[in-house]
């Protein structure tokens, strides 16, 4: 379904104004909240698109407390889900909000669960791992859930094979605790990868909300380097001579002490963020920088989603990052109070972002075929996930990894209790071969990702132009807050960005789905001047030259113009 039109007339806009005001204090709903808002009151799928910042969290904690049941949100990150807690109002008509989680001992979960069934939690925070367990799945179908939450969606395909792949088994979680609406919220999703949220989750012809991705007040900078010691040396000088508090993000752990090192040693405060500190060392820093006690918190990309802190002024990569996706995602953080914002990111043709590690992450030929031999083994007697688990021995996260791959390819389906079928007639060793080609292809697309993120470090144009038509939103050059567009200010050359259009660019125009010859099936996501970028299904981002494709029917055809789509997000 395409972007619906924004409406805020009738009996629930007022009502969900007299919540909002009344109960959290907010004197005006912006019409895309509100709408939004309707569309979940109203019990329609919800897909809700909003730069970090705009209030995504509303849209689901106003009708938190005007629907007639709890609200379950799935998050990512335990701090994610405290920050959003800590957040609601106290007092009469409040939502209330508990988080279940690995770091509650028995006694506390048992009171969060109470606190729900009593109906003075109204909100139920939980993260994918949490809704991969038998009992909490019971638990909550008893509950009868009046909305499901989906925050961070983009976890579901940019990346869910890798990232979380309890992501992909959210549909199944659904079911099996009734189906009540959905609700996807991100910060960050073209259409290709919209439509693939929407068949993840298996959303019901959801409602699409769509703001426009441009934070115009964060300025956007790339610096080259070919010595490592230099861009060193650049990243800590720009972190140390900025206004703070700002954010580093770093490729790797031993990186962040590095920086955070240095930092430290010029009498910043300074803290090294990652996934190897014990849970109470994260919360310490994540506490100490929302408080304004640190200057500058150096991390990797688990620092910061979801992070509500107005006042970050900067923020630093110092490496090349995995994807325009999570780059776009982590420069977010800053500004979110509208004023000034910097987003640099410092560059080396030899850096590889993250495609060593995705390639790493996915599941092995072999792995594949130990988890298909076990699903065809228990055939008479189908086991979930953790029966797999216990079946092969391999880790929670290998096995669900390879489920999911199999599922995609077609080898295998999930049914309502969880339970893992094999497909009719595909013996395990062709439904690992299928998988492994599943697999291939994420690694293809995860490859593109890497190389329009290099892409991006490399434009001649605009850079704002380049960002956003890789989201699949036009702009208009120049920019003048980003560093090609400072350069050229007053120079009559007009670079990338203006180039005069080729004549056929009106034949592959923005969201027109496309076929290539070689890539397969896919959709154009921007034009510049006498190119295209297309993200293929199979092959992932591709720019392309019109030049090269122009009258060539049989290198690449439009199967489909915008507007005649039919209830694709």
């Amino acid at each position: 379904m395409g972007r619906q039109a924004v409406t805020t007339g009738g009996g629930q806009a007022a009502r969900l104004r007299k919540t909002a005001s009344e109960v959290f204090g907010w004197d005006t709903l912006l019409p895309e909240q509100l709408t939004a808002m309707e569309w979940v009151l109203d019990g329609h799928d919800t897909f809700v698109v909003m730069p970090t910042g705009a209030g995504k969290s509303a849209v689901y904690q106003v009708p938190a407390a005007l629907l007639d049941g709890p609200v379950v949100v799935v998050s990512p990150l335990l701090a994610l889900q405290r920050d959003q807690i800590a957040g609601l109002p106290d007092g009469d008509g409040s939502p209330g909000a508990v988080a279940v989680n690995s770091d509650l001992g028995a006694a506390a979960t048992e009171a969060a669960w109470e606190s729900v069934a009593r109906g003075e939690a109204r909100l139920l925070y939980l993260s994918p791992e949490q809704l991969a367990r038998d009992d909490v799945i019971e638990r909550l179908a008893a509950l009868r859930p009046a909305l499901f939450v989906v925050d961070e969606a983009q976890c579901v395909s940019s990346w869910g094979h890798d990232f979380r792949p309890d992501y992909l088994r959210l549909e199944q979680a659904a079911r099996r605790v009734g189906r009540p609406p959905l609700l996807a919220l991100t910060a960050t999703a073209a259409p290709p990868v919209r439509r693939e949220i929407v068949e993840q989750l298996g959303m019901d012809r959801p409602r699409l909300m769509v703001a426009g991705f441009d934070r115009p007040n964060i300025r956007l900078e790339v610096r080259r380097f070919l010595d490592e010691d230099d861009r060193r040396r650049a990243v800590v000088e720009r972190a140390a001579a900025e206004p703070k508090p700002g954010i580093v993000y770093a490729a790797t752990r031993k990186d962040t002490e590095f920086f955070a090192g240095e930092l430290a040693a010029l009498g910043l405060a300074a803290e090294a963020y990652h996934a190897g500190l014990r849970a109470t060392e994260r919360s310490r820093i994540h506490d100490a920088f929302l408080s304004g006690e640190t200057d500058v918190v150096v991390a990797t990309s688990a620092f910061g989603m979801g992070i509500d802190k107005e006042d970050v002024r900067f923020v630093l990569h110092a490496s090349l990052p995995g994807s325009l996706d999570a780059y776009y995602q982590e420069i977010g953080r800053g500004g979110r109070d509208g004023e000034p914002a910097l987003a640099v990111l410092h560059y080396r043709p030899e850096d590889t972002g993250m495609q060593t590690y995705f390639a790493a992450r996915s599941p092995s030929r072999d792995v594949l075929a130990e988890v298909a031999d076990a699903v065809h083994e228990r055939r008479s007697d189908p086991a979930d996930v953790d029966g797999l688990r216990r079946a092969t021995g391999l880790s929670r996260n290998r096995v669900t990894a390879a489920v999911n791959l199999l599922e995609e390819a077609g080898a295998v389906t999930t049914g309502a209790e969880g339970e893992v079928r094999p497909a009719p007639a595909t013996p395990p060793d062709d439904a690992a071969d299928q998988a492994a080609l599943t697999a291939d292809a994420h690694r293809r697309t995860d490859k593109s990702r890497v190389d329009m993120a290099r892409s991006y470090a490399e434009t001649t144009g605009c850079r704002r132009h380049f960002l956003l038509g890789y989201f699949g939103e036009a702009y208009e050059t120049p920019c003048d807050n980003c560093d090609v567009c400072a350069e050229r200010d007053g120079d009559d050359e007009p670079g990338d960005a203006g180039r005069s259009a080729h004549p056929a660019v009106a034949d592959y125009p923005v969201g027109a789905e496309v076929r290539h010859g070689h890539w397969g099936d896919g959709t154009v996501l921007s034009q510049d001047g006498d190119r295209i970028t297309v993200l293929f299904d199979q092959a992932g981002y591709h720019t392309l030259s019109l030049e090269a494709v122009a009258g060539r029917d049989d290198l690449l055809t439009v199967v489909r113009r915008p507007g005649e789509e039919q209830a694709a997000v």
